[in-house]
């Protein structure tokens, strides 16, 4: 069940808001015209759009010669704000975005316990915290996002399978649950899904392209799937669970397997957080590490494309940058050989690239599931 936005738009407002946020600023005229709505009632549209502050007139240098100048409109990032969460072995992480798509704030604090009730009491008391830091005590809070690391739990609703660190959160309607703790809309997420929402939104892919696949990379490994300029979650909510390909127990493309390879060579790693200060004392073994993790990436990345024929490929998680550019440069070598230049072109290889974000990504996307549910024509 999906919890009900605080900001409720009609469905052409919802086109309007959405043609602005992925097409950027336009006149009335302009929207108009591309969407197909009366110049009347796209002025009345508009006008109680501006009156919600969820759209805002642009400010213009330039003037036109001659009558009244034209105003371009422009997604506002005064409409509110929302959070995102999760928990990584060892820390919590929060992020607040605005109604823009802005990120505006990224906390972390270490958390050890797999207790929902101490993530609640924890998340409740950093928002607070935030909230105060960044002046937004009287801003419209739209709503609390919470990236999951593990699957949803087929025919349980708001259930998911969490990872052994998070075991405490398995058997829990989590919507729920939070939203009895915190007093917060709460919208639930796949970790990987969050990642590829919040590289979607933050990389601009959202104004060039209507589908990508999002790698996130973190102690484990999962996929992201923008379809038609959507979360594509799949029938049963579980889209995207890469690391099923990959048997633990075997060596993977991972960020557990990746400090177990470290850990081998003798370097002196707890977590992904210690991993960086590797790149100067094992070079070696993180650049093997990258070679190999590359090769396995390879078919999920094809395939992918096969099937999708995406926009972009985008490798995210929580290792280093340089670690997820090496895997980018690696993979988008792999692709273009995979296309076969010298054969008419009946597919374009994507852009391939590594994601800045960081284990941020995740917290990033959950805070915009509520945004991105707010603002999207279809969604109720």
């Amino acid at each position: 069940m999906r919890p009900s936005p605080v900001i409720h738009l009609s469905e052409d407002q919802k086109r309007i808001v959405w043609r602005l946020r992925t097409g950027g600023p336009a006149s009335r005229t302009e929207l108009a015209r591309e969407l197909g709505i009366h110049n009347g009632a796209l002025t009345r549209l508009s006008r109680e759009l501006v009156a919600l502050g969820v759209v805002e007139e642009q400010n213009q240098n330039e003037r036109a010669a001659r009558g009244r100048p034209t105003v371009p409109l422009t997604v506002s990032d005064r409409a509110g704000y929302a959070a995102g969460a999760t928990v990584h072995p060892g820390w919590l992480e929060i992020s607040l975005v605005n109604f823009a798509g802005e990120v505006v704030a990224r906390d972390i604090e270490p958390m050890e316990s797999d207790d929902p009730a101490i993530f609640a009491e924890a998340v409740e008391r950093r928002l607070r915290g935030l909230a105060v830091n960044h002046n937004m005590l009287r801003s419209r809070f739209l709503g609390l996002g919470v990236g999951i690391p593990g699957p949803a739990i087929v025919g349980r609703p708001n259930h998911w399978w969490a990872v052994e660190w998070l075991k405490g959160w398995r058997d829990l309607d989590l919507v729920a649950f939070l939203t009895d703790r915190l007093g917060l809309p709460v919208w639930l997420q796949n970790d990987s899904s969050a990642a590829a929402l919040a590289e979607y939104y933050t990389g601009n892919l959202l104004k060039v392209c209507d589908s990508a696949l999002a790698l996130f990379i973190g102690h484990g490994v999962g996929g992201g799937v923008i379809a038609g300029r959507e979360m594509f979650v799949g029938e049963y909510g579980n889209a995207g669970e890469v690391g099923r390909l990959y048997p633990g127990g075997r060596p993977r493309p991972s960020g557990i397997d990746l400090l177990a390879s470290l850990r081998g060579a003798g370097a002196e790693v707890t977590s992904l957080l210690d991993v960086e200060g590797c790149l100067r004392t094992h070079p070696e073994v993180i650049s093997a590490w990258i070679d190999r993790a590359a090769r396995q990436l390879e078919l999920v990345v094809n395939a992918g494309i096969v099937w999708m024929d995406p926009g972009a490929v985008v490798i995210s998680g929580a290792l280093p940058l340089s670690i997820l550019e090496g895997l980018a440069r690696h993979l988008e070598s792999s692709t273009r050989l995979f296309m076969k230049p010298d054969e008419p072109p009946h597919l374009t290889p994507p852009l391939v690239k590594a994601s800045t974000l960081g284990s941020s990504a995740v917290s990033i996307g959950a805070a915009l599931l509520p945004i991105h549910e707010i603002g999207r024509p279809g969604a109720s």
